[in-house]
């Protein structure tokens, strides 16, 4: 599996070792001894550490990606030949199955070029000829999140910053949700070969911003009132974001782009099959769990 180290990655080993997997983890840097893992060093543009990684394999888990970057060029170089490089990988070590993480935001690539580098990247998957499903999480929450953690700490003020329209739709899962369905999708089965799903908390209808911003208050135990950010107010954020912590801003133009759209709401008709897979997590008791977790953890 690759992006083992990350806010999904790392929930996605610890579920697949105690569901009996031997798991072949890439990572950068030296990572400690445990049972059941095997840590292959190296990146997404090492051919040889590839190579290594997918050595025996059955099944390749790729969830890592880059969400946030300065430029195209290092969206293209994580998401696009990133992408390209595992899959050759693993169709040179005979690896029967590939499970792709992709986003939601490859359903409106026009809108980011992290989008638009996700939707690329599922089509390189695709086109592949192996054994393949692609699996678009929404927005993604939980323990050890730090972008949800930002609203977090607004929510402590009493306000949460959101998108101009408050009344705009989105879907949410919890990582150990999105995890779980991973999981599920490993198994070859025909109703998951050479399809994409997209996964949520199981809500019937869609949060919408002002809702979700709120759900984040009751967690703290607070009233807050989600205030509708103007586009032009956000790109100028992100401009001061990008001076003060360069590469490191969290608030970019491009994230402003996809910020502003009104509906990142899953199509139900994309959900995996129930008998497969479904959402076990309340998202409400959710993020009190969260706010528990980053509370115990100093993270307010």
């Amino acid at each position: 599996m690759t992006g083992a180290t990350g806010f999904v990655g790392s929930r996605f080993l610890d579920l697949a070792v105690k569901n009996g997997y031997f798991v072949r983890a890439l990572a950068r840097t030296k990572q400690d001894d445990r049972p059941n893992v095997t840590w292959i060093r190296g990146a997404l543009d090492n051919r040889k550490s590839l190579s290594n990684l997918c050595d025996g394999a059955q099944v390749t888990v790729h969830i890592a990606g880059v969400v946030n970057a300065p430029d195209r060029e290092s969206f293209e170089a994580g998401n696009i030949a990133g992408t390209m490089s595992v899959v050759e990988a693993s169709k040179q070590a005979g690896v029967q199955r590939f499970i792709h993480i992709s986003s939601l935001a490859a359903t409106q690539p026009d809108l980011s070029i992290y989008g638009e580098s996700k939707a690329k990247a599922e089509r390189i998957v695709a086109s592949s000829g192996v054994d393949w499903t692609i699996i678009r999480p929404p927005w993604v929450y939980g323990p050890g999140d730090k972008d949800t953690l930002d609203l977090f700490k607004s929510a402590k003020f009493g306000f949460i910053p959101i998108p101009p329209d408050t009344d705009g739709k989105l879907s949410v899962i919890h990582v150990d949700d999105l995890c779980a369905s991973i999981g599920a999708t490993i198994p070859m089965h025909e109703d998951l070969t050479a399809q994409i799903f997209e996964v949520d908390d199981g809500a019937q209808q869609p949060w919408t911003q002002s809702l979700f911003a709120k759900a984040i208050g009751t967690a703290l135990g607070k009233q807050i009132k989600p205030i509708g950010t103007p586009r032009p107010l956000l790109g100028f954020g992100a401009k001061l974001d990008r001076l003060f912590r360069r590469n490191r801003a969290k608030l970019t133009q491009d994230r402003v782009s996809y910020f502003c759209h009104d509906d990142w709401s899953i199509d139900p008709k994309k959900r995996l099959p129930g008998e497969i897979w479904k959402p076990k997590i309340d998202t409400q008791k959710g993020l009190e769990k969260t706010a528990r977790w980053y509370r115990q953890n100093d993270w307010l």
